[in-house]
């Protein structure tokens, strides 16, 4: 089969290797559609701390996909060939301390899936077990693939508990932030987007942004944040969704007394943050970190994906084709765009919402 290999940050090739086979318990799907991700940019860029420790290089990568079953392994009940299944990228163990105490996000075992960028991709079976769906007829690969990321804002929104009426300032508007405006929007939170591109800050309204800021226009981020609180108190809460320590300590200025920050952008590792300890103090703030998602949150995006709440389709950009798919990568990282499909050979390509470019 064809497939995108990782070899090292800055390089992958896209390569003929052997198509893997189901073991016990295990799928064999056909890939329909894969979508790109912020993460995978990352990873191609520089690495990734967790989804490849400890893997001998070169790598299969891509881990946003949905398709097909063209074979089980033994033991498997559950799916059978010729149905269409999305599957995310992890699933925890159930039996370490933090599984335990209920943070799956955490678990000591957590088992990663990667591999999205080629024909066939192997479920294992931990993840066929926990964290794969049937696919309704209704719903395209490109929508369902959208499953794992929605889970990680799903995950975050619920964390920091969004209620009707709140004010809330999402930093970042690449799809983990429009995810955070449109659920956020969805909960009855008054959002406001902020964002380098204004391409991404029109879609952030289209998702339900009352108001936007471009940080490259404003002298001072934090003060225009606050200029659009209720009494230029700052916001009830504020996500930082970009991934690095600057925008990490923005985010935290901008909340109210009380308030809460959540940094969901994984930032490169070695660098940290200043806080200024006189506001944490004596402002009572909550300063949250959250990485991934559960078995419940990956469940609950499902239902908001095949109920139509969160509209999968309008986060696609474009059709990219396998052989494009580093080019697609570049595209997000230059702001253009929110997530492309990637299709590989006799793969299906994704229907397209109202935000699609228009040169696809």
């Amino acid at each position: 089969m064809k497939a995108i290999l990782f070899y090292r940050p800055g390089e992958a090739r896209l390569e003929e290797i052997p198509t893997p086979q189901p073991g016990r318990g295990e799928l064999l799907v056909k890939i329909g559609t894969a979508l790109t991700c912020g993460t995978d940019l990352k990873t191609y860029r520089r690495g990734h701390p967790t989804m490849l420790k400890n893997k001998q290089l070169p790598v299969p990568f891509g881990h946003e996909f949905a398709g097909t079953v063209v074979a089980v392994g033994a033991d498997v009940e559950t799916f059978s060939p010729g149905q269409r299944v999305v599957a995310v990228n992890s699933a925890p163990c159930g039996s370490c301390y933090y599984c335990l105490i209920h943070r799956e996000s955490l678990c000591e075992n957590l088992e990663f899936l990667n591999g999205a960028y080629a024909e066939y991709i192997v479920i294992p079976e931990r993840i066929v077990r926990k964290n794969t769906y049937l696919i309704p007829d209704e719903l395209s690969f490109g929508e369902a693939a959208l499953l794992e990321p929605l889970a990680c804002a799903v995950h975050g929104v619920e964390e920091i508990n969004v209620q009707l009426g709140d004010t809330v300032v999402v930093n970042g508007a690449g799809p983990i932030g429009l995810m955070f405006v449109n659920i956020a929007t969805l909960r009855g939170a008054r959002v406001i987007s902020c964002d380098l591109s204004e391409e991404r800050l029109a879609a952030a309204r289209y998702f339900g942004a009352v108001a936007t800021i471009n940080a490259a226009q404003v002298a001072d981020q934090v003060a225009a944040v606050r200029a659009l609180t209720p009494g230029g108190r700052g916001a009830d809460i504020a996500i930082e969704a970009v991934g690095q320590p600057a925008v990490w300590e923005k985010t935290i200025a901008m909340v109210r007394k009380g308030g809460q920050a959540l940094l969901f952008g994984g930032a490169s590792e070695g660098t940290s943050i200043t806080v200024d300890t006189v506001q944490l103090h004596y402002s009572e703030l909550t300063i949250k970190g959250v990485f991934h998602h559960t078995p419940r949150h990956v469940r609950l995006a499902f239902d908001l994906i095949c109920s139509g709440q969160v509209r999968a389709r309008d986060y696609i950009s474009a059709n990219k084709p396998l052989t494009e798919t580093i080019e697609a990568l570049e595209l997000i990282g230059q702001q253009h765009g929110i997530k492309y499909a990637i299709v590989p050979p006799e793969g299906t390509p994704a229907p397209l919402g109202a935000l699609a470019l228009s040169s696809s």
